[in-house]
């Protein structure tokens, strides 16, 4: 197990595995290998964490079975490689949907009253109201309409906010919930883009910058490469983007361009929590446990993850 939240929620996933006859033992979470690779030796089954899986890992785990990834992301796991080792790799989709789709409506509602900022303010005895916006009034651009996606749509709904949608894997008329748009003409509509995108390709650019609303607010609860960050310090500095609130930085250092004294009360961060609530560790874990127990007694699991250009 080379999870930090593995078996933390309510249900006790660890001791189900050791009542089934596993040994159970837990490695770093970065998955480093020098320390990894006296456990991969005998290992059998891999519940893995967001550390890479590469070829190198794969080949210190001669008796290695299966890589049961602990979320939705697969990036970071060389597939070719496993598939060259008949080494099977799943994965939990749907496990932290509900998590993510929270908390991107948390971001977007405390970008829009400054709730942070308030929280501040309150507390250096130098309250400030600010005028905000009710969400309900305004348009959403959803980017990426895959399960958190629509989950953030379901919840959008109940506010009663226009919600409009980007994802070139959707067949137009597919959702009629919402309406689907090219990116250029979904950020030209919207008032908040909310960002739910697979993939490391830069999405939201200089030149989309440039079609924004006026006071726009960007959302970021996906990968933070979907997201030039000097572009988007400098729009907010020059007034074209009012708010930036995300759950993921590429850059977190001193010299990190979001992460500027003076962008302090226009933008607001989280730790990477989105899929840290006890439903979501539960689900990604009994997701996890539940491939592992389907291998070990000769059952084809759940939600095999193929490499791409395979069938």
């Amino acid at each position: 197990m080379t999870s930090r939240s593995f078996s933390s929620g309510d249900l006790d996933l660890r001791a189900e595995l050791e009542a089934a006859g596993c040994a159970v033992r837990s490695g770093p979470p970065d998955h480093d290998l020098a320390q990894l690779a006296p456990l991969l030796a005998d290992t059998v089954c891999w519940v893995a964490g967001t550390g890479p899986v590469t070829a190198a890992h794969l080949d210190a785990a001669p008796h290695l079975r299966l890589v049961a990834r602990y979320g939705v992301g697969v990036d970071a796991v060389d597939l070719a490689a496993a598939a060259g080792r008949d080494v099977l790799v799943t994965n939990t989709p749907g496990a932290n949907t509900e998590a993510v789709a929270d908390l991107a409506l948390a971001l977007t509602l405390a970008a829009l009253r400054d709730v942070v900022p308030g929280d501040r303010g309150v507390r250096a005895g130098t309250p400030k109201v600010t005028r905000g916006r009710e969400l309900g009034s305004l348009t959403v651009g959803v980017v990426g309409f895959g399960r958190i996606g629509r989950g953030v749509a379901r919840r959008l709904s109940g506010f009663g906010s226009r919600v409009l949608a980007y994802d070139p894997y959707v067949a137009p008329g597919s959702v009629p919930e919402v309406e689907l748009l090219d990116l250029p003409d979904l950020v030209a509509q919207c008032d908040v883009l909310t960002l739910h995108a697979p993939g490391e390709e830069v999405l939201v650019d200089e030149a989309l910058l440039g079609r924004f609303r006026p006071g726009a607010v960007l959302v970021n609860t996906a990968r933070a490469a979907l997201v030039d960050e000097p572009a988007v310090a400098a729009a907010l500095r020059e007034g074209r983007l009012a708010r930036y609130a995300a759950d993921v930085l590429a850059a977190d250092g001193p010299d990190a361009p979001l992460l500027a004294d003076d962008l302090v009360a226009l933008t607001t961060f989280t730790a990477h929590a989105g899929a840290h609530t006890v439903g979501a560790v539960d689900g990604m874990g009994r997701g996890a446990v539940d491939a592992v127990l389907d291998v070990l007694a000769g059952r084809t699991p759940a939600h095999l993850v193929s490499p791409k250009g395979s069938s």
